[in-house]
């Protein structure tokens, strides 16, 4: 009897581990599992020392010449939703403007009509697609916003519809209560009202209900303003939900400001932060999120200052704000290349910004985001030799195998 504990999983042979933790890279190391959880790290040689083996059951993946990283993150989406907005694209695309199209019914107004009419079964079974989509380019754990209902009955179905894709699918959902997400035409001759039934109605509910653990706010021109916007954050924080904000996108309108103001656990967006906002944020601990797809599908070049941002001393997350209008992908592996190419990150920083910030940006970092002996093993293996080839080669299908929880939820 050795008197070692077998692996019930022993990945081997990668070329690189991308831990995203301050020591960096490992060359040519294993990753040991055992009991869903990571139980080493290191040469292969060195498992004996650690009390560990390989035995009859281990389960083992080869994965020559690869690259092993954490289970991504994605921290801001718009999964879950009814219909879609393929023809207002081509029409955006053809020069007709967003306020043209949003006046005669189009926008997020068209998305709110097709998901308050559809039952919540087929909200389930619309937004699994997406999230399959999501766990093909390596992603463990997702943020899902609310935000299409806009009447509590809505906006608790659409709750009801992350809570049962989590519990169906192997990636980990946190839901997000985005109720402010823009004043549904019915509510807009009193807005005051309709801001006052947020804050004293639906947040109470969707606390009470457990649904969310964060509640986000569109602060913009056209959306909500910065006071109606910390009404409800702090409504939020007074029944238990994190804030998080929709901030500075279009316009420098405070956004980064009030995040940092409430102590919110990201800011969204900041395509127009300000330089008092990034320190704000800073000061905050403020996790940055941003979202180069947003600009891309929409033809413009708003970039966000995602050096600036780091310079300042933010920490900076990429995600893919999936969602009918403004960015229908759910490739997030595709936000690395223009994290790069279009906002001046390196391929160790924008493979940080989908791993261990972006886990931060959902206050998960200390159980997803990054590679350590005890943490779950959620892991990601690409068919690439590095880190910098990742975003590199863009356009590919590189993930071979995700794992979540020690088990193997993803063969290419």
């Amino acid at each position: 009897m050795s008197g070692r504990r077998a692996l019930d999983l022993i990945v081997r042979g990668a070329r690189e581990v991308f831990t995203a933790t301050p020591s960096g890279p490992l060359d040519g190391a294993v990753v040991g599992v055992r009991d869903g959880t990571i139980a080493y790290l290191g040469a292969e040689a060195g498992l004996g020392a650690a009390g560990l083996e390989v035995g009859a059951a281990t389960r083992v993946i080869d994965a020559p010449d690869m690259l092993v990283t954490p289970g991504l993150v994605d921290p801001h989406t718009h999964l879950v939703f009814a219909g879609d907005r393929a023809e207002e694209y081509g029409r955006r695309a053809a020069g007709v403007p967003y306020l043209q199209i949003a006046a005669e019914g189009g926008g997020i107004a068209a998305t709110m009509r097709a998901t308050r009419a559809a039952p919540l079964e087929a909200l389930v079974e619309r937004a699994r697609p997406r999230l399959d989509a999501l766990l093909r380019c390596g992603v463990t754990t997702a943020e899902v916003k609310s935000g299409y209902g806009l009447t509590l009955e809505a906006e608790v179905k659409m709750l009801r519809a992350v809570e049962a894709l989590d519990a169906a699918h192997p990636v980990d959902l946190v839901g997000t209560f985005l109720g402010a997400h823009t004043v549904p035409p019915e509510r807009r001759s009193d807005r005051a009202a309709h801001v006052a039934d947020i804050v004293e109605r639906w947040i109470p509910a969707v606390a009470e209900q457990c649904l969310a653990t964060f509640c986000d706010v569109f602060v913009e021109t056209g959306a909500f303003t910065i006071p109606e916007g910390e009404a409800v954050l702090r409504a939020g924080l007074a029944h238990g939900l994190r804030p998080k904000v929709h901030a500075d996108q279009l316009s420098p309108g405070g956004g980064a400001e009030l995040a940092a103001r409430v102590g919110a656990v990201s800011a969204d967006h900041l395509e127009h932060v300000s330089d008092a906002g990034i320190a704000a944020l800073a000061e905050a601990g403020t996790v940055a999120v941003l979202l180069p797809g947003a600009a891309l599908f929409l033809g413009v070049d708003d970039r966000a200052p995602a050096r600036r941002l780091i310079e300042g001393g933010v920490r900076v997350a990429l995600s893919t704000d999936c969602n009918p209008g403004t960015c229908m992908t759910e490739n997030l592996l595709l936000m690395l290349t223009l994290g790069m190419s279009r906002l001046g990150l390196s391929a160790r920083e924008v493979l940080e910004a989908v791993t261990v910030h972006a886990a931060a940006a959902l206050g998960r970092d200390d159980v997803a985001g990054s590679l350590q002996v005890g943490r779950p093993a959620d892991l990601a293996i690409f068919a690439t030799p590095s880190h910098h080839h990742l975003p590199y080669h863009f356009g590919g299908d590189p993930t071979r195998w995700v794992i979540k929880g020690g088990q193997v939820v993803y063969a290419a």
